[in-house]
């Protein structure tokens, strides 16, 4: 387990250096081949550019262009007019730290300090200075949009859909064991330690799930975030109701109707299925339950009272993904 998340966060971290690498070196190529001064720039626009996810990359592209039309008219304002060069940049760099940290945009600070020093060493700022960095930044800005916004999440999104597989068919699994667990049968697997398994698994699921929901521009992103966290409250859900059953020192005759009824759910537990049948059914069985005969000893008593907490715990279960369901309907909103 630790091997396989060790290799899946290697993978990420070299596509995503190897996307940097292709995207700076271009950007440098591409200002050397246009023969504008400064142009390693390019390669690092791009690099701090693209370090986002494709949504951040366009709002910061955007930022970064209007904070470049601040930066000639501070840089005019200030490199002209105050004879000493650090001096000058001190002033300049204090207005532009202050000025993006009261409107949130601390991102381009690092980019434009970087063209204040070009317009600064220059001495004089001029027409060809002025597009000559604009070209820089233009170069930065659009190989960071063509390789983030472009690069596909077709695999990611393949990923997160096994996932969803994955995850419904461990669910089904603990559904079966659990059953087996109330009807006495000679338990092959420990159910705690595959409920905490699945678990581990769901938090990696939400982690991609959100990985995903950064770089997709289309609606409904969150679809895949909000199942899987579903997914790990049900988790939650079978913990306590695993918990239940463990104090149960005799299972009453009521115990194996709630046994059939978890192996019901089995095929129940699909993505997309609404759960309001189950929990009417689950409704009924309380009612006929209510009408049985009452238990005669106290062991009698507190089996019967956990057996009712087993099916609260699953009545819970069901109502997690009714209201996933709910949020989701009228139309499957997967981005």
């Amino acid at each position: 387990m630790i091997d396989a998340k060790l290799n899946k966060k290697m993978t990420v971290i070299f596509m995503q250096a190897f996307k940097i690498a292709i995207g700076s070196s271009t950007a440098i190529y591409i200002a050397t081949w246009l023969d504008l001064q400064f142009a390693t720039s390019a390669g690092i626009i791009t690099l701090l550019t693209i370090l986002t996810t494709k949504l951040e990359t366009l709002w910061l592209s955007l930022l970064r262009m209007v904070m470049f039309v601040v930066t000639v008219g501070l840089s005019w304002l200030l490199f002209q007019n105050i004879g000493s060069e650090w001096f000058a940049y001190g002033i300049f760099v204090l207005i532009m730290v202050m000025l993006c940290e009261f409107l949130g945009w601390k991102a381009t600070i690092s980019i434009n300090a970087v063209i204040g020093t070009h317009f600064l060493t220059q001495g004089q700022l001029d027409k060809e200075l002025i597009l000559n960095e604009m070209f820089l930044l233009l170069i930065g800005i659009a190989l960071a949009i063509i390789l983030n916004v472009f690069w596909g999440t077709d695999n990611l999104r393949r990923k997160i859909q096994h996932n969803i597989q994955y995850t419904e068919e461990k669910l089904q699994m603990i559904q079966e064991e659990l059953a087996g667990y109330l009807m006495k049968h000679q338990m092959q697997r420990n159910v705690w330690e595959d409920i905490i398994s699945l678990e581990e698994h769901i938090q990696h699921f939400i982690e991609q799930a959100y990985e995903y929901q950064g770089n997709t521009i289309k609606k409904h992103s969150a679809y895949y975030v909000e199942y899987f966290e579903m997914r790990l409250k049900q988790c939650g859900a079978l913990h306590n109701l695993h918990s239940e059953m463990r104090k149960i020192r005799n299972m009453p005759k009521q115990a194996h109707v709630v046994a059939d009824y978890i192996l019901q759910l089995k095929p129940k537990i699909r993505e997309l299925n609404n759960p309001v049948p189950q929990i009417e059914q689950l409704e009924e069985m309380f009612a006929t339950m209510s009408k049985e005969e009452l238990p005669k000893t106290h062991e009698e008593f507190e089996a019967r009272a956990m057996l009712y907490h087993i099916m609260m715990d699953l009545e819970e279960f069901l109502i997690y993904k009714k209201r996933f369901i709910e949020m989701w309907s009228g139309e499957r909103k997967r981005a």
